[in-house]
C-alpha cells in the first residue's frame, strides 16, 4: 500500500512538474512569435464604399502551434466616433510557419462625408484600435491591444474661389470670371463637375456657372468659373453657392462670400 501511495505521489509530482514546464515553455515561446503590420492601403470599391486593407504576417518560431489567432479592429474618427469595424480569424499557425493574410475593413463613404467639411477640405487621420487574440499551444489564451493612426488626405484641400473679375460683354451683359483652385490629397482621382450660383446680399440668384474638373491623386487643380449676367441685375457683393459632384461624392452648397 505504501509503495502504491508513493507511486501516486511521484506521478502527481511529475504531472505538476510537466504542467509547469509546459506553461513556462509555452509562455516563453511568445518571444519567438513575430508580427508584422504593413502600411494600410485604402481603395474605393464602389461609389459609396471604401476598404481599408491591412496586410499582416505572423511568424511562429516558438515551440508549439498557435491556435485561434484572431484580430479585431475598430476605425474611429478624430473625435472618437466609430466609423467601421472588422475581424479576421486563422485557425492554426503551425510551429516554424509564417502566415500572411489581408485584414479588410469596409467604410461607407457617404456616412464618412456627413462630416464633409472635415474630410473633404482638410487633411486628417483615422485612429485604428486593434486587438489580437490567440491560444498558445492551442490551449493558453492570450490577448493584446494596440492603437495606430492612419492619415487621410482631403480631395478638396485648400479649396478657394479667388478674386472676382468683371468684363463688359456688350451693352447689356457682363462676363464674370472666378478662378478656382484646390489640391487633391486623396488616394483617388477627383473627376466630375462644379456648379455655382452667384447670389446678391438678399439671396437672389443672378448668375450661374459650371465647369468640368479632373484632378488626379496628388495633383493641384486650377480652373475658371464663368458667369454671364445682366448689368441691371449684377451685385458686387454677396455669396456663391457651390455644388461639387464627382464619381465618389456629392457636396453642396458650399457658401463662399465675395465682394
Amino acid at each position: 500500500m505504501r509503495v502504491a501511495i508513493r507511486m501516486i505521489g511521484l506521478a502527481t509530482t511529475f504531472f505538476w512538474i510537466f504542467l509547469i514546464a509546459f506553461f513556462v515553455s509555452a509562455a516563453y515561446s511568445v518571444r519567438d512569435l513575430h508580427f508584422n503590420f504593413e502600411a494600410p492601403q485604402v481603395d474605393m470599391i464602389s461609389a459609396d464604399k471604401m476598404v481599408v486593407c491591412l496586410p499582416i504576417s505572423v511568424a511562429n518560431y516558438g515551440f508549439y502551434n498557435v491556435g485561434s489567432f484572431s484580430i479585431e479592429t475598430e476605425v474611429d474618427n478624430v473625435d472618437g466616433v466609430m466609423l467601421a469595424n472588422g475581424s479576421s480569424f486563422v485557425p492554426v499557425i503551425g510551429k516554424d510557419k509564417t502566415v500572411r493574410f489581408l485584414h479588410n475593413v469596409s467604410l461607407n463613404f457617404t456616412d464618412l462625408l456627413q462630416n464633409g467639411q472635415t474630410y473633404l477640405f482638410n487633411d486628417s487621420e483615422f485612429v485604428v484600435h486593434a486587438t489580437v487574440g490567440m491560444a498558445l499551444a492551442e490551449v493558453i489564451p492570450v490577448q493584446a491591444s494596440t492603437n495606430f493612426s492612419m492619415p487621410w488626405g482631403a480631395p478638396l484641400y485648400n479649396f478657394v474661389l479667388s478674386e472676382v473679375q468683371y468684363e463688359p460683354l456688350n451693352y447689356t451683359h457682363l462676363r464674370i470670371t472666378v478662378p478656382i483652385s484646390f489640391e487633391n490629397h486623396a488616394f483617388f482621382d477627383v473627376v466630375g463637375g462644379v456648379q455655382a450660383r452667384m447670389c446678391d446680399g438678399a439671396g437672389e440668384v443672378f448668375g450661374e456657372g459650371s465647369l468640368n474638373v479632373e484632378a488626379y491623386s496628388g495633383s493641384a487643380y486650377q480652373g475658371f468659373l464663368e458667369f454671364y449676367v445682366s448689368v441691371m441685375e449684377v451685385s458686387y457683393s454677396g455669396y456663391f453657392e457651390v455644388y461639387i459632384r464627382t464619381e465618389f461624392f456629392d457636396y453642396g452648397p458650399l457658401v463662399i462670400p465675395y465682394g
